[in-house]
């Protein structure tokens, strides 16, 4: 049964016919594909913990991967209002179709849309030259590789990359790279065949955002080793994973440096913006997601309390209006900074997008943190999806930049507005006085 998705009435018109065709097309594709793959996916996975990384993968995504793919739904992230390689779809059209892959945990690999690769892709055809584009940004565009991006640093504090210290050193015709990196998504996955790395080139530079440089690098390269793979409040997300790798004199060749040296900074505020949108979007999915489930669990005969269903208490009906008024709210603040990325560039929404990037993953906790109590037992344990749910949301929170730096550079851009509403507040000082004199009136001043 085909899928309707409702578009805001506010962004309806920048939001094409074609596009709205793919948005219900995408919307019924994961409801009679990917939500019936998930307990298949989650049955194919080896039980065997040395089993689940660097080794194996659930078939059933190559079978979702080729349906999407014969059926138009690939690569929809990628806009050709920026990347010659894209699809006539803008980034607000893509935000609605994000939305619906967030409610399904294996929709976004099926279209090829899934992180980190959407961000990998972005990077390789925006900064990538043509070789580089050829050896590594086709076999992902096609599917046939996935990617890690690799920058986060176990001991320093990463939030602020200036601190980011593996050392990537000239010699000869080569870099060699020493150092280690943890937090590594995607980088278990047998099928993850390239890392991009940040680290230092010229760690003396007066200028410290003109150190860092990333640097392409194949997963076989002599000296790479994936450590181990890290548990997210007991998940290990496998086989995808989240990854230590360690660096000991690995040597890529100079044509592998992406960009340039120093430039590392400018590719990853260029990578970052239109991936937080991404994950934003799904974050609203999931988010609707846990209030469908509250709506059933609340609204179910079985489950009375005090001779009422859940849903006949006030608390409960409180929960749900306020949870339709977040998601709502969230919706509207993402495709305002999709459009504006549309309109300008990631750089040109910064402010949009942080502001998107602090509120949402916050608001589908605590949406889905509500469902959750509304289950009961059943909400903390593997029956349902909530808490799995929750734990994503919760490191979003953290990843592409903690909640705590959106926040900051948020603060000082508001604060930039002090000098204009400083002289706007004594124009009108002056106004009200010359008006009050006109009239013969005289102020009166609180006494302080």
């Amino acid at each position: 049964m085909a899928v309707t998705v409702e578009i805001p009435p506010l962004v309806l018109d920048r939001v094409s016919p074609r596009a709205r065709e793919l948005i219900d097309k995408v919307a019924t594709f994961i409801e009679e594909e990917c939500q019936p793959a998930e307990k298949v996916l989650e049955a194919q996975m080896p039980r065997d913990p040395s089993k689940r990384f660097l080794q194996s993968y659930p078939a059933v995504i190559d079978t979702l991967k080729a349906k999407a793919k014969a059926a138009g739904l690939w690569n929809l992230f990628l806009s050709n209002l920026h990347y010659r390689e894209g699809v006539a779809l803008s980034n607000l059209e893509y935000a609605l179709m994000a939305e619906q892959m967030g409610r399904c945990l294996v929709a976004s690999e099926a279209f090829n849309c899934s992180a980190p690769d959407t961000g990998n892709m972005e990077t390789l055809a925006k900064y990538g030259n043509e070789e580089q584009k050829r050896r590594w940004l086709t076999p992902l565009l096609e599917g046939e590789i996935r990617s890690a991006f690799v920058m986060t640093e176990r001991y320093v504090a990463s939030s602020d990359a200036k601190n980011i210290n593996l050392d990537i050193r000239r010699e000869g015709d080569e870099y060699v790279l020493n150092g280690t990196k943890w937090w590594s998504s995607g980088a278990g996955d047998p099928r993850c065949k390239l890392y991009l790395v940040m680290g230092k080139t010229d760690a003396s530079h007066p200028d410290a955002y003109k150190q860092q440089s990333v640097v392409l690098v194949p997963h076989d390269t002599p000296g790479v080793t994936v450590l181990r793979a890290l548990g997210v409040y007991g998940y290990d997300d496998a086989p995808h994973g989240h990854c230590e790798i360690q660096f000991k004199n690995a040597r890529v060749p100079v044509s592998n440096l992406l960009l340039g040296e120093g430039r590392g900074f400018e590719i990853i505020q260029g990578r970052l913006g239109p991936g937080r949108i991404h994950h934003c979007m799904r974050s609203l999915g999931a988010a609707s997601v846990a209030l469908d489930l509250l709506i059933l669990r609340s609204t179910d005969p079985a489950r009375r309390t005090f001779g009422k269903t859940l849903s006949q208490h006030g608390t409960i009906l409180e929960w749900i209006a306020k949870s339709r008024i977040a998601i709502d709210a969230g919706r509207l603040l993402v495709l305002n900074a999709a459009d504006k990325i549309d309109r300008s560039d990631a750089k040109g929404a910064m402010t949009d997008i942080a502001m998107a990037k602090i509120y949402v993953p916050s608001m589908a906790c605590e949406v889905i943190d509500r469902a959750v109590q509304a289950h009961g037992a059943a909400g903390i344990c593997q029956d349902f999806p909530l808490a799995r749910m929750w734990a994503h949301q919760r490191t979003l929170r953290i990843a592409d930049g903690p909640d705590e730096v959106h926040m900051n550079q948020l603060g000082r851009t508001e604060l930039k507005r002090e000098k204009a509403l400083r002289e706007g507040m004594e124009v009108r000082i002056r106004r009200t006085e010359a008006m009050m004199k006109e009239w013969g009136l005289v102020e009166e001043r609180a006494m302080l």
